[in-house]
C-alpha cells in the first residue's frame, strides 16, 4: 500500500532533476548568466577591448541627463500602447467576422496571416517605397485627390505615426490567436442566445468577448512587449530619425554598440529590461482585473 505524503517519491524527485537538469542549463546559460552581465557592465566603462572601470551609476546618470534617451523612452512606451491598444482592437475585429464564417472565411484568414511568413527587412523596405516622396504609392494617391506629395518619413510630424502604422496593420498572428480561442467556445451558448431573441451584437459583447478575455489580455500582453523591444522596422527606414523623431531604446542602444561604448548600452539595457518586465506586469495586472477566468478577478 502506497503511504500519504505530498513530496514525490526519490524515484520520482530524481527523474523531475534529470528532464529539467537540460532546460534550466540552457535558462542559465542564455538567459540568467546575459541577465546579470548587463546589469554588471552597465556599472562599468568599457569599450569591449580594454579593462572595464568601474564608475557606479554614471552611466545611468548620464543617459538620464541626456534628452534623446527621454525620448526614446517615450517613443518605446508609443510603440507598446499603439501595438496593445490599437493593433489587438483590429486582430479581435477581423477574427470576430471571420468567426461568423462569412464568404472566403479562409482565403482572408491565410491572406491575413501572410504577411507573418515574409521578413520583416522585406516589408520594411516595401513601405519606405510606398512613403516615398518622389514616387511611393501613397502620394500617388494623394496627387489623384489632387492634393501635393509629403514627406512621410523626412517629417518629424509624421515619420513616428508612419512606421507605426506599417507595423499594427500586420494583425494576422494576433487574429489566428483570437480565432482559436472563438472557436473553442460551445456553439450552443450561442444557440441559446439566439433563441432568446439576442442580436449578433449582443452576442458578441456578452458571450465572445467575456468568453475570450484571458486570449486578448495575453495577446495584448505580448503586442505590448513586442512593441517595447521595436527595433527593426524603426532602423530601416528612418534609423532614429529625422531629429531624432523615431529614436527608440533598441536604436540607441545599437549606436552605443556601434559606438563601442558597452557600459551605456549595457545601461540602456537594463533599463529597457526593467521598464518593459514593469509594464507588463501592471498592464496583466489591471486588464486581468476584468477576465472572470481569471485569479484576479476573483
Amino acid at each position: 500500500m502506497r503511504r500519504g505524503g505530498s513530496g514525490p517519491s526519490g524515484r520520482n524527485g530524481l527523474g523531475i532533476v534529470v528532464f529539467l537538469a537540460p532546460v534550466l542549463v540552457l535558462y542559465a546559460a542564455f538567459f540568467i548568466y546575459p541577465l546579470f552581465f548587463i546589469g554588471f557592465t552597465s556599472l562599468m566603462e568599457w569599450n569591449g577591448i580594454s579593462s572595464a572601470r568601474f564608475v557606479g551609476l554614471e552611466n545611468y546618470g548620464r543617459l538620464f541627463s541626456d534628452a534623446t534617451f527621454k525620448l526614446g523612452i517615450r517613443n518605446n512606451f508609443i510603440w507598446a500602447f499603439a501595438s496593445g491598444f490599437i493593433q489587438i482592437p483590429l486582430a479581435t475585429l477581423v477574427a470576430l467576422i471571420l468567426a461568423r464564417k462569412v464568404r472566403f472565411w479562409k482565403f482572408l484568414r491565410t491572406l491575413y496571416f501572410l504577411p507573418n511568413v515574409i521578413s520583416a527587412v522585406a516589408l520594411a523596405m516595401l513601405w519606405k517605397a510606398i512613403y516615398n516622396p518622389s514616387y511611393g504609392l501613397l502620394n500617388g494617391l494623394l496627387a489623384l485627390a489632387g492634393l501635393g506629395p509629403h514627406n512621410w518619413l523626412g517629417d518629424t510630424a509624421t515619420a513616428l505615426p508612419a512606421v507605426i502604422t506599417q507595423s499594427v496593420l500586420y494583425i494576422g498572428y494576433f487574429m489566428i490567436i483570437i480565432l482559436a480561442a472563438i472557436t473553442t467556445i460551445p456553439d450552443s451558448l450561442y444557440e441559446a442566445a439566439e433563441i432568446d431573441g439576442a442580436s449578433v451584437i449582443q452576442q458578441t459583447f456578452k458571450i465572445t468577448i467575456p468568453m475570450i478575455t484571458g486570449t486578448l489580455v495575453t495577446s495584448i500582453t505580448l503586442a505590448m512587449a513586442y512593441g517595447m523591444r521595436h527595433f527593426e522596422a524603426t532602423f530601416l527606414m528612418t534609423g532614429g530619425g529625422p531629429a531624432y523623431a523615431t529614436t527608440t531604446m533598441g536604436i540607441q542602444l545599437y549606436n552605443k554598440m556601434d559606438a563601442f561604448r558597452y557600459g551605456e548600452a549595457s545601461a540602456i539595457g537594463a533599463i529597457l529590461i526593467l521598464l518593459g518586465t514593469v509594464l507588463i506586469v501592471a498592464i496583466r495586472a489591471l486588464l486581468s482585473k476584468n477576465d472572470p477566468m481569471s485569479e484576479a478577478a476573483q
